[in-house]
C-alpha cells in the first residue's frame, strides 16, 4: 500500500496495468502527486489474486479515481474488476472518474477493439458471463466519460495534464 500521507482521507485511487506502467509513467506520476500534496493510493504492495476487497475498500474510500486504460490493461481481471466497482461509485455519484488514454484509442477501449480488445477477449474466454458483461459495462462507461489521451509525448508533459485535472 502506498499512501501519501497515513494521516489523511484517501483522495485518488489510481487504476492501472502494473506490469505495462508501474515502473513508467505510473512512478513518474507518484512522484509529482507526492511534490503536490495529493493524497493518492496505487496498489503497489497488494498480493496478486489476493481478495479485492481490500482495494474495493481503497476505492470506497476515495473521490476520484483515475483508469488508466493501455494496450495490455485488458489482460487483468484485477483491473477489470476494480473497474468495475468504480463505474459502481460512479453511478451512485460518490466517485469522480477520470479515464486516461495512454498509447490506446478511446474506441478501442469502448468497443474493445484492436490490441486491447485481443486482450479482453482472451481474458473473457476464461472468465464467466456475469463477469464479461460488468467489464464491459464498465470499460463502455468510463471510456466514454471526458479524459485524457496520451500519446507519444514526454513523461513530464503527460504528468502535467494529469495533475490539472486531479487538482
Amino acid at each position: 500500500m502506498k499512501r501519501s500521507s497515513s494521516n489523511r482521507k484517501i483522495q485518488v485511487f489510481i487504476n492501472f496495468r502494473g506490469e505495462e506502467l508501474r515502473c513508467s509513467f505510473v512512478s513518474h506520476l507518484v512522484e509529482a502527486f507526492k511534490r503536490h500534496g495529493i493524497n493518492f493510493f496505487i496498489d503497489k504492495d497488494e498480493q496478486k489474486g489476493k481478495d479485492l476487497k481490500h482495494l474495493f475498500a481503497r476505492i470506497k474510500q476515495s473521490r476520484m479515481a483515475l483508469a488508466i486504460f493501455s494496450k495490455r490493461y485488458a489482460e487483468s481481471s484485477w483491473c477489470l474488476d476494480e473497474l468495475a466497482r468504480i463505474k459502481k461509485r460512479a453511478d451512485q455519484r460518490k466517485l469522480r472518474v477520470v479515464p486516461i488514454f495512454f498509447k490506446v484509442k478511446a474506441e478501442s477501449v469502448r468497443y474493445q477493439e484492436a490490441e486491447f480488445g485481443r486482450n479482453f477477449w482472451r481474458l473473457a474466454k476464461t472468465s464467466s458471463g456475469e463477469q464479461i458483461k460488468r467489464w464491459k459495462e464498465a470499460l463502455e462507461s468510463v471510456s466514454d466519460k471526458v479524459g485524457l489521451t496520451l500519446g507519444d509525448k514526454r513523461t513530464n508533459k503527460w504528468v502535467h495534464r494529469v495533475l490539472y485535472v486531479t487538482m
